[in-house]
């Protein structure tokens, strides 16, 4: 974990803040390993300090390294007083916070010019180390069994929207997931065509198009797939959407690498559904990033940025016809310096849920 922590030191070097406060618990997780509802945590050029209360003092001395431990019920006043000393001028802070925090800050603070530090350490966050590259990609590999064994469990007629998310969300528990990492999109039929229809008492019909956006929580970071099958008989027009939507999301794959600027990482995958006539039921972006939160920064628009090794993005192209159906493929991808790895590895192709004889694969 030091090197989280030497990272930021280094970017800290590159600002005018002479501190930083950190009151993120993700971002607290990031920087010590440290998990619970209660944390604060102090770097400057001569201090690292972590601050619990009582219930987790233990916890923290077992998992934090590299910085001084204190308990306490104040934090941030008892960081007035260690600090009282040092000479400080500037002090950093996570931004996202209440009002009336902020205004307790300015208090306890009055000393010190608080600077806003918008999305610091998230910047740092973009790029993943090894050790979360591996646990993100378990993630992934626990969402994808747990597709695969939904397949079976849908029947048509009887089974629910809520008892599908029902069964991903305890099969991911039963593979070592501690939960799920959203609010799972299950949408059928005319459903489908909405981009975030969270999943409803609606029973999955024959015929109808089945969209499943899902993904897990292991070990504090995230997985997050859509895959769109169908229950019976396909028509032509539906193959042919499902066709457009794959070729889109298989375009990105090809063309992601680390240099690839932001701006062209969603319009690859657009231009192959404009060129198709559906552009405009292409209402959403291209992707985001994952790692601790469900979405992280970098979002995709004009930015002419580049996008860098390291970096896990999610690749999801789709076409909603409204009272009709939708198609969406989201997979998610570890950016390289030569192109990407693919971590969700279930299968892509147009998946049919017969009534009698379980599912194929076409």
């Amino acid at each position: 974990m030091l090197s989280r922590v030497e990272k930021f030191e280094a970017a800290l070097a590159q600002t005018d803040c002479d501190a930083v406060l950190v009151t993120n618990l993700k971002n607290i997780y990031y920087l010590t390993g440290f998990s619970g509802t209660e944390a604060t945590v102090f770097i400057s050029k001569t201090r690292r300090i972590f601050l619990t209360d009582a219930r987790y003092t233990l916890i923290a001395k077992g998992v934090v390294q590299g910085f001084d431990i204190v308990e306490t019920r104040d934090a941030i006043g008892e960081i007035v007083k260690i600090i009282a000393d040092d000479k400080l001028q500037k002090i950093g802070f996570d931004d996202e916070i209440s009002y009336a925090y902020f205004k307790m800050l300015e208090s306890v603070f009055s000393a010190y010019e608080l600077v806003p530090m918008t999305g610091f350490i998230e910047n740092l966050r973009m790029i993943k180390d090894a050790q979360e590259i591996a646990t993100i990609r378990k993630a992934c590999q626990i969402s994808d069994q747990a597709f695969l064994d939904v397949l079976d469990f849908i029947k048509p007629g009887e089974t629910t929207e809520l008892a599908v998310m029902n069964f991903l969300d305890a099969r991911m528990r039963q593979l070592g997931a501690s939960g799920a990492s959203f609010d799972f999109i299950i949408a059928s039929g005319y459903r489908s065509a909405m981009p975030h229809g969270v999943a409803s008492d609606k029973v999955i019909q024959k015929g109808e198009t089945l969209t499943m956006d899902f993904g897990c929580y292991y070990n504090h970071y995230v997985s997050d797939m859509t895959r769109t099958v169908h229950v019976g008989q396909v028509t032509d027009e539906e193959q042919e959407i499902y066709d457009i939507v794959l070729r889109s999301n298989q375009a990105l794959i090809e063309a992601a690498k680390a240099g690839l600027s932001r701006i062209d990482f969603d319009r690859i995958p657009r231009q192959i559904i404009n060129d198709a006539g559906y552009g405009p039921y292409f209402s959403h972006g291209i992707g985001h990033g994952i790692g601790l939160d469900i979405h992280e920064i970098p979002y995709f628009g004009k930015s002419e940025e580049p996008i860098e090794a390291g970096m896990v993005l999610t690749d999801e192209p789709g076409i909603y016809l409204d009272g009709k159906y939708g198609v969406r493929i989201e997979d998610d991808l570890l950016i390289t310096e030569t192109g990407c790895e693919v971590l969700t590895l279930a299968p892509k192709e147009l998946i049919v849920i017969w009534e009698l004889s379980g599912f194929m694969i076409e």
